[in-house]
């Protein structure tokens, strides 16, 4: 039994089921619904690392080699560059340099006018730079894949599944009580709306920053440190190569190309609560002015929406460290037999998502050990379903007679499951024009996620571009008629738009603001969203969307696109940060 669908619990099922072990995995929600779906996407190469937590960035380099075997449909090898400014410490870079080449990592220095040869829009005025093989990946794809893996190997994935109680029997674990969500995308194994006891002989908790929560349920400690990060999503690649400030910890200090958009991050805070941990205006403003000092280009682009997770952090008890930044990124099993006197149990803690699948090898190694399983893990070794055929991505922008930037795309995000997925008879337009997803690609998720639009948008990338969401959420809905009736379909609308929304709220300045108000427009006008009974929304506050006059109201309800919400300080920018007048938006490349 394995608690937790991220990207190392998904890797532990994998590998559990490719040994030929009978494993179970559950999610309270959709895979990835924690701290790997709110993730800047960087594939490490342990340049962060090389000074501060070498251990660390030696594992990053020996995953960052293995992913791009196994996962190639899931990683853009972009480059990475370590970029110093002329205030920055020479004695750092230096510190940066050696300590890439002791950890193995290739690394090369390269002088201003050689690093904006790379990437032309660093700024002028850019002293040097350290090129060190940094990628970008994309989480859901490969939590996805991971599940697959498992599932083909005989394992059982329950998403929408929330533990609700951590079984013991005879001083020992003997598996979890799950309450089925009613929610969209239950399909299989059990009623939505109700609770089963799902037993096993051993349980590992990979829930990550909820590791905490679920020890409390078995009556063991389990003392996650979770460190909230917040991230800025820009309207179009601004760099094709992920950009990282050369210098001791801080905050916004890297700049990561992903798909069609640019990432920008991060902050490190610590909470006490892993989902009570909203992010405020000030962490926008502040991501975009600090980094627009790498990339001056940043203060002409279009601010899509901003997202936050929390890292798990973990540090053996009586440490001490007052500053997360501190804390190593290094992992910890903990096996609670030996800890607690509670034997069937085991937390896996801390962490990155580069270093997932080496991770999972360790607990799998150790769960076997308890089970008596001598296989060996093969993770390392065999192709993630989609990596198999790399010559499928270019094969088939012909074969299947599309337009060839969607070919590519819907291939790249397809891999060897192209043809399969491609090959169709009907018609097949493209439904989500930012990110050039098809009809196919959509009614392929929709046939593993059911009426889950969000988890359709995880696995295609429809409604995550410029957009958010305004000219293709409705359309994906569609794509769920006739097989399901119409309040499932209403349902599932309604639940991803309103999560497109939640990410906007701290975006809302110059044409983005304009972007939102026009994709009120279009579902109000288009199918009455905003005043229509069968939905639980109010009428929309149009004062929300003037020109800044103060006294619109601010949204009572996160996730509510629908009760007034007001334009970001007035329609402005906090004091001191750039107001709409100086933003000239000139990077917007439309929407």
């Amino acid at each position: 039994m394995v608690v937790g669908g991220g990207s190392t619990g998904t890797g532990i099922a994998r590998d559990l089921a490719m040994r030929g072990v009978d494993v179970v995995l559950v999610e309270k929600g959709n895979l990835t619904h924690g701290t790997t779906g709110r993730m800047h996407g960087l594939l490490h190469s342990g340049g962060r690392y090389a000074v501060s937590d070498q251990a660390s960035a030696e594992e990053c380099i020996e995953e960052n080699r293995v992913l791009r075997d196994i996962a190639s449909h899931c990683v853009e090898m972009t480059g990475g560059l370590f970029v110093q400014r002329p205030e920055d410490d020479d004695e750092y870079f230096r510190e940066k340099l050696e300590g890439c080449r002791e950890c193995g990592i290739p690394a090369e220095v390269l002088s201003a006018e050689e690093a904006r040869e790379v990437e032309p829009y660093l700024a002028k005025d850019v002293k040097r730079a350290i090129h060190v093989p940094d990628g970008a990946i994309d989480p859901f794809r490969l939590c996805v894949a991971n599940a697959v893996s498992a599932e083909n190997h005989g394992g059982r994935v329950e998403t929408h599944a929330e533990v609700t109680d951590v079984l013991v029997e005879d001083g020992a674990v003997a598996g979890v009580e799950v309450r089925h969500d009613s929610g969209p995308g239950k399909r299989e194994h059990a009623t939505p709306g109700s609770t089963e006891e799902i037993h096993a002989e051993y349980v590992v908790n990979a829930t990550g920053a909820w590791a905490g929560q679920l020890g409390e349920m078995a009556g063991v400690d389990v003392e996650v440190r979770p460190s909230k990060g917040v991230m800025v999503v820009m309207n179009a690649r601004q760099v094709d190569t992920v950009i990282n400030r050369c210098r001791p910890k801080g905050d916004a200090d890297i700049v990561v190309p992903h798909e069609t958009t640019a990432i920008l991050g991060t902050t490190d805070e610590e909470v006490e609560d892993p989902e009570d941990y909203p992010e405020e205006q000030w962490e926008v403003d502040m991501m975009i002015d600090t980094l627009t000092e790498l990339v001056p280009i940043l203060s002409e682009a279009r601010t899509v929406r901003s997202f936050w997770g929390v890292r798990p952090l973990y540090e053996p008890p009586g440490t001490g460290t007052e500053d997360p930044t501190d804390i190593t990124r290094d992992f910890f099993l903990l096996d609670h037999d030996e800890r607690d006197d509670l034997p069937g149990m085991s937390s896996i803690v801390g962490g990155k998502f580069t270093t997932y699948r080496m991770m999972a090898e360790q607990i799998s190694d150790h769960v076997c050990e308890k089970l008596g399983v001598r296989a060996r893990c093969r993770t390392a070794e065999e192709p993630l379903p989609g990596s198999e055929d790399e010559m499928a991505l270019d094969e088939a922008m012909d074969r299947f007679g599309l337009r060839s930037p969607v070919a590519r795309r819907s291939t790249q995000r397809l891999g060897s499951r192209a043809e399969d997925v491609l090959d169709t008879n009907e018609a097949n337009p493209v439904i989500c024009d930012c990110e050039s997803v098809t009809r196919a690609e959509i009614q392929d998720a929709i046939d593993q996620s059911g009426t889950d639009l969000n988890a359709v948008r995880i696995r295609t990338r429809a409604s995550m571009g410029n957009c958010q969401g305004g000219f293709c959420c409705l359309g994906m809905a569609q794509e769920l008629s006739p097989e399901y009736d119409e309040q499932a379909v209403r349902d599932a609308y309604d639940e991803l738009f309103q999560e497109r929304w939640k990410g906007e709220r701290h975006a809302l300045w110059g044409e983005q603001l304009s972007q939102a108000m026009l994709n009120y427009a279009l579902h109000a006008t288009t199918i009455n969203a905003d005043g229509d009974p069968a939905r639980t929304g109010e009428s929309v506050d149009f004062s929300a969307f003037d020109d800044g006059r103060p006294g619109a109201t601010e949204s009572s309800d996160e996730g509510t696109f629908d009760s007034g919400v007001r334009a970001t300080d007035g329609g402005e920018r906090s004091a001191g940060s750039r107001t709409d007048a100086d933003r000239p938006d000139g990077g917007d490349h439309g929407n």
